[in-house]
């Protein structure tokens, strides 16, 4: 037989031949897949998915590119946020360097409050005055309706203020004013801020002028009725002062009594609210105009004027503006007008004298005075401490307002320094009388003693305790020295009556 020659199977071996055949095919445990064969197969089919034929999912973003962005992205935020940090910052040192200039000596420096526009800072003709030495003044310097003034009457007032920071930013300052100085109209036509003098004045705030001109200066008619009394008392001659006539309301404009006339609609300054009224049918039309405006209105006889007179008083100085329109309008406030400076007439003096004895007192004003082509004069109105300066003068007129101030602000430290004086003076006791220890005199007892040197008994106190008895005390000791604090409360009393006196 040869050897490659194998005798046929029998049906059993078949049988075994298959299962191991079939044995074979299976993987074995130790064939199994592994991490590794997976990761393997996940890379193989990944590459698969990036070939060029493929475009069903598109290639994924490079790690390093990813981690840059990021890393900007990040650089930004910090930027940002350093950015927000510094502005924060500085305005906390903005605020913290206020506050500190407001704590330094405190007791001798006077807030100063100035209600004007941006266009010209105060505070420059304050910076580095003392006065008595070591009396600083700090100007606070705002616009009106950037203003809210709170108060009460134990309290005083506090003011409010919006200002910038210098990182431009808009912040509130809060502080106590010592005076005030108003350079603007408090209401105009369209807005009205009478509150700031309310609060002001329920705070005691000193002001030139005074807080009480200033509130009776915001309604035209009422000025204009002090110059009527003012007309009478002085006659017509010597104060010469316009015709005017006075509408409550729309309802009562009837018929104009002379033609041509000036009508004004309530409380505006600068020519706002003025307009010439030539015939009865332009008057019948305006009367509409008022019922809508809600409000009051005058009329005065229209002045084919020659050039008005703008007089002003400071203090105790004068000055006296011609004005004369230049465009050819009626209002010489209004368009190109030539002003000069014309001699102040004694005239002039005693219209500003009297008008300065309103409203218990008024430091600034103005008087606006219209001349006809007659040479004929006439007031058509008068203006507080709000007055616009004109002119080629202007530096020295805010230079006398400044000299107003100051001497203001001494006389009001030298009447606080004598009222402190004179109030610790009164609070000052008797010196105290020697006891024993352990026994206490009550006032009754100290007055019954100045009556009878007999020794004091027993008796109560405000507080409730017993006095141990017998105490004796030394009449004349006694009045010695309320003799001696009595001279020395006369002694004061001279010396600021004369301090005073001198002012």
């Amino acid at each position: 037989m040869a050897p490659t020659d194998r005798p046929p199977a029998t049906g059993t071996q078949s049988q075994q031949r298959a299962q191991q055949r079939q044995y074979a095919s299976k993987p074995s445990r130790s064939q199994a897949a592994t991490p590794a064969s997976e990761a393997a197969d996940m890379r193989l089919e990944f590459q698969q998915q990036q070939q060029p034929g493929n475009r069903t999912i598109s290639a994924p973003t490079s790690p390093a590119k990813t981690r840059d962005s990021i890393l900007q992205r990040v650089q930004s935020l910090t930027d940002a946020a350093k950015e927000k940090a510094s502005s924060i910052s500085n305005d906390i040192k903005y605020a913290a360097a206020t506050r500190r200039q407001q704590r330094v000596s405190k007791d001798r420096l006077l807030t100063l409050l100035v209600v004007d526009d941006e266009n010209f800072e105060w505070s420059r003709y304050f910076r580095g005055k003392r006065f008595f030495g070591d009396f600083e003044i700090h100007v606070e310097q705002a616009d009106i309706k950037d203003l809210t003034v709170t108060a009460s009457a134990e309290r005083g007032c506090t003011v409010s203020m919006a200002v910038i920071s210098p990182s431009g930013s808009r912040v509130v300052r809060s502080f106590r004013p010592d005076f005030f100085l108003c350079r603007q109209s408090v209401r105009d036509a369209s807005k009205d801020y009478r509150n700031v003098l309310l609060g002001l004045n329920i705070g005691g705030v000193p002001s030139i002028n005074s807080l009480h001109s200033l509130y009776n200066f915001q309604d035209k008619p009422w000025v204009y009725g002090q110059l009527v009394q003012l007309q009478k008392k002085l006659g017509k001659e010597n104060f010469p002062l316009i015709e005017q006539t006075f509408y409550p309301s729309s309802g009562e404009m009837s018929v104009a009594t002379q033609l041509p006339v000036v009508l004004k609609v309530g409380h505006a300054h600068g020519g706002v609210g003025k307009i010439k009224v030539e015939n009865n049918s332009d008057f019948q039309d305006m009367t509409s105009i008022v019922s809508v405006a809600s409000t009051y209105c005058t009329t005065e006889p229209f002045v084919d004027s020659k050039y008005d007179l703008h007089l002003t008083k400071i203090g105790p100085h004068y000055r006296a503006l011609m004005r004369k329109s230049v465009s050819g309008n009626w209002k010489s406030c209004v368009g190109s007008a030539m002003l000069e400076e014309t001699e102040v007439l004694e005239r002039y003096k005693f219209w500003l004298d009297a008008v300065a004895e309103l409203f218990g007192g008024l430091d600034i004003l103005s008087l606006e005075v219209v001349v006809s082509k007659d040479g004929i004069e006439q007031i058509i109105g008068v203006n507080d401490s709000a007055l616009s300066l004109l002119g080629n003068q202007q530096e020295e007129d805010r230079k006398h307002i400044f000299d107003l101030i100051m001497e203001r602000l001494e006389t009001q430290v030298l009447v606080n320094m004598g009222l402190q004086a004179v109030t610790q003076t009164q609070e000052e006791e008797p010196p105290a009388i020697p006891a024993r220890r352990d026994s206490l005199v009550s006032e009754s007892s100290v007055t019954s003693s100045h009556q009878s040197s007999q020794p004091v008994k027993a008796n109560l106190s405000r507080q409730g305790s017993i006095v141990s008895a017998a105490v004796p005390v030394p009449v004349q000791q006694n009045k010695g020295q309320l003799d001696d604090t009595e001279d020395t409360m006369k002694n004061l009393r001279k010396t600021f009556a004369g301090i005073f006196g001198e002012m």
